[in-house]
């Protein structure tokens, strides 16, 4: 065989791969929002899948590696692993030509992330005593303080925070505001619309960080 078919066999290969794996996060996905993380079991994803037990393990791995890997691609929206930080919705915020424009962009990607990303989290909030669960929720606020703390940073240092407002407390404010919870409770419980959800948030974090107009 050529090397050539052999890097095209190769090719085929990989593409089957990750559109099993593809398959298989689908699956998980569905399974763990109808069910929690504690009633799905990982033979019900692979009859869901339509793949064997061995190749879901192969593919992902354990069931905590299957729900972290089943948020990943729910919150980026798909499988490439281009960081959330380096896409165009966050270089828009870093972009923003004013402070407040700033906040409304970065909302705006609150809300991108909520919409895909709610159903899933309600059920990591709802299960969050058990310790495959705790361990993805703490990195996943951590990476949510970090967004926070860049994003405070930059208005701090290219336009202004409110006066006497720290950077600490403003980050902790912002973070406080886009907490999956928060989305949660306004949007699943109390029926508030994405673009409501995403009007109240910029319009509050402009009045707790920014000079009064």
């Amino acid at each position: 065989m050529s090397t050539g078919s052999r890097s095209y066999s190769s090719a085929v290969r990989t593409d089957q791969a990750r559109a099993t794996r593809r398959r298989i996060l689908a699956a998980a996905h569905e399974l763990f929002v109808a069910d929690g993380y504690t009633g799905t079991t990982l033979g019900a994803v692979a009859k869901a899948a339509g793949v064997s037990l061995q190749t879901l393990y192969n593919s992902v791995g354990n069931k905590a590696a299957l729900l972290t890997a089943v948020y990943d691609v729910t919150l980026a929206g798909d499988d490439d692993p281009v960081p959330i930080a380096q896409r165009p919705g966050i270089q828009a915020v870093f972009a923003a030509p004013d402070a407040p424009t700033c906040l409304a962009r970065y909302a705006a990607v609150g809300r991108e992330l909520g919409e895909r990303a709610v159903p899933l989290v309600a059920v990591i909030l709802a299960e969050s005593g058990n310790p495959d669960i705790a361990a993805l929720a703490r990195v996943t606020e951590e990476q949510r303080l970090q967004g926070a703390t860049a994003t405070v940073a930059h208005v701090a240092e290219r336009f202004e925070l409110r006066p006497g407002l720290t950077i600490d407390r403003a980050r902790d404010s912002l973070w406080a505001l886009t907490a999956p919870d928060t989305a949660i409770r306004l949007v699943m419980r109390q029926g508030w619309s994405w673009d409501d959800y995403e009007a109240w948030l910029a319009d509050a974090m402009v009045r707790l960080l920014l000079p009064p107009a």
